[in-house]
């Protein structure tokens, strides 16, 4: 913990890991890289301005995306494929 002056206001950081868990957020370069390279950073920073795509959360100038919502992201927007007919019985 590091305890500084800045504007006469005392400022308490923490330990990155105490902020925010890195298991449980992904930055929008990872968000990328999950899903290689289908959508780059600069789609998700439009998509944040037109309040599309997943969810995030913004700390300051920090962006965040929570896991649990990029897995009901991923979710909402399955494609579920039919079976194939089977041409042998028609």
């Amino acid at each position: 913990m590091i305890n500084s002056r800045r504007g006469g206001k005392a400022l308490v950081m923490l330990p990155k890991e105490a902020a925010v868990p890195d298991s449980k957020y992904l930055t929008p370069e990872e968000v990328a890289e999950r899903y290689r390279g289908g959508i780059s950073v600069g789609t998700l920073r439009n998509w944040r301005a037109m309040r599309l795509g997943p969810s995030f959360v913004k700390i300051g100038k920090a962006v965040l995306y929570p896991l649990d919502e990029l897995d009901a992201w991923d979710e909402k927007n399955k494609v579920q494929c039919r079976a194939p007919r089977d041409t042998a019985s028609t």
